[in-house]
Order: structure tokens, then C-alpha cells, then sequence
């Protein structure tokens, strides 16, 4: 396969960069004359890139063209809905965004510049988040007379909790790239210019373990969180004993056995 393949509609082609390296997809948001904000089409395009990657891919990072990673809901967009027509919109968005969630393979994403609104909703379907410290966090739905519709309300109250989340749409707080790292929002904070170099690393780490290890930490353990202790409980037996009786997991417990594997060891 060609490294540097690009996705296969047009419409991906101008909104949606691809470019896949071995086991790892690079895919940007390219808008960066709009600060990547998203217009339907580049939802449509980004839930058909996720949906098109290759059985190869174990890893993907998520970037933004420019300075910006996303500015939100494109404004220009904007008009008038009747009810059935907003739920069907904002279910739209969900269905996308969900292929970032529970897709094929795990998500990096590198957070610069604007992170807000429906920009911040998809970071947090993501599932490492690597921001620069020119990262800025906002919701300013509030403000507008909106609600998120992203998924926003479900995923964002979770990393930062419901009290964050309330006090930036109902007062319209900015956040900062520490402010937010501490509440949340990131795992790894990184000077500018570096967030994608450490996605990088990162998604590397990620493609190399056990794809049925992956596929129980993105799919299984958000749900686990969801359920009661019990529930949670055989839940997490039953998907233990999938993973450990997998072929490739055999193979990496004999060679950590025979010593051939590295231990875990702390870095300062």
C-alpha cells in the first residue's frame, strides 16, 4: 500500500487528509482557512474516512490543518430547523463521532490553538489526547442560545465533570492549555510544534500491542464505566478471558516468561 494514500471520495480528498504509514493513519482536518470548523460535508467526510481505513491500520492520529486544531460548528451553516430536523442533524453528528470512539483503532489526537464547541466534542471522542500548550478549550454554545449536539453533554462531562463543563457554557470561560491538561481535558502537554511528533510516538506504542487488548479497552471498557459494579464486574471477566486466550496473546506472555520482553520500568 502506497505510505502516503489518500482517502478515496473527493470530498474526503479536500476536507479530509489520509495518510497512512505501516500500521499508523494520519488523518487532518483540512479547513485551516476556516480554522477547521465543521460543516456537514466534513462530517460526512470524516465519519466515511473512519469508516474506509484498511484492516492494516492499529493506530490513528487525529489532527487539524494550521494553527487550530477545531473552531466548532461552522456559523455560516446556521439556519433554521424544525425539531425532528435538529435531533436528526445533531444524530448525524453522533454517528461520526462515534466512528472516532468505537472505530477500528485507537484515536491520538493533537489538540493547538481553538479547541471549542463541537471541536472540543470531537477531542473528547478520542481516546489519548496530546495538546500543545497553545491549545484553548471553550464552549460557547451557551452564549449563542444552542446546547452541544456532538455528543458534547455525554463525553466532555466525563473528563472534566459536570461542574466544569456547566460553568463553561453557562458563563463562557476559556480554558488554557494547563488549565484545561488539569482538569482533564489531555493526557500529555507538549510545547508548540511538538503535539504531533508525540502523537506519533504514541500511536506507534499503541499499534504494537495485542489488537484484541485495543479493541477491549476502546469498545468494552467505556461501557464497563457505565455499568454498575456487578455488571462491570463479569463483564470484565468474560472479556479477560477472551483476551488472554487469544493466539497473540499467548505468544507475548511465553516471550515476557522467557525473559524476551521488557519489564516495566519508570522513566523520571
Amino acid at each position: 500500500m502506497n505510505p502516503r494514500q489518500q482517502s478515496g471520495t473527493r470530498q474526503a480528498d479536500e476536507l479530509v487528509q489520509l495518510i497512512i504509514d505501516g500500521a499508523v493513519a494520519r488523518i487532518s482536518i483540512n479547513r485551516a482557512a476556516k480554522r477547521n470548523a465543521l460543516s456537514d460535508a466534513l462530517i460526512g467526510a470524516l465519519q466515511s474516512t473512519f469508516d474506509q481505513l484498511p484492516a492494516s491500520v492499529r493506530a490513528v492520529v487525529l489532527a487539524g490543518e494550521g494553527d487550530h486544531f477545531c473552531a466548532g460548528l461552522d456559523l455560516g451553516e446556521m439556519r433554521e430547523r424544525e425539531t425532528a430536523e435538529a435531533m436528526h442533524h445533531s444524530r448525524m453528528w453522533h454517528a461520526a463521532f462515534e466512528r472516532v470512539q468505537f472505530g477500528r483503532a485507537p484515536v491520538i489526537v493533537v489538540l493547538r490553538g481553538a479547541v471549542v464547541g463541537g471541536g472540543l466534542e470531537l477531542a473528547s471522542a478520542a481516546h489519548i489526547r496530546v495538546a500543545e500548550t497553545s491549545a484553548f478549550y471553550a464552549l460557547p454554545e451557551g452564549q449563542r442560545g444552542l446546547f452541544v449536539g456532538g455528543g458534547g453533554s455525554v463525553r466532555i462531562s466525563r473528563l472534566i465533570g459536570v461542574a466544569a463543563m456547566t460553568d463553561l457554557m453557562l458563563t463562557g470561560r476559556v480554558l488554557d492549555a494547563r488549565e484545561g491538561h488539569r482538569l482533564g481535558v489531555s493526557q500529555y502537554l507538549v510545547e508548540p510544534g511538538q503535539g504531533m511528533e508525540k502523537a506519533l510516538e504514541l500511536a506507534h506504542k499503541v499499534a504494537g500491542n495485542a489488537p484484541m487488548t485495543n479493541y477491549a479497552v476502546m469498545h468494552v471498557l467505556p461501557r464497563i464505566a457505565d455499568q454498575s459494579i456487578q455488571d462491570g464486574m463479569i463483564t470484565e471477566s468474560l472479556m479477560a478471558a477472551v483476551a488472554v486466550s487469544d493466539p497473540d496473546t499467548r505468544g507475548r506472555l511465553l516471550a515476557f516468561l522467557d525473559h524476551k520482553a521488557n519489564k516495566v520500568q519508570f522513566k523520571a
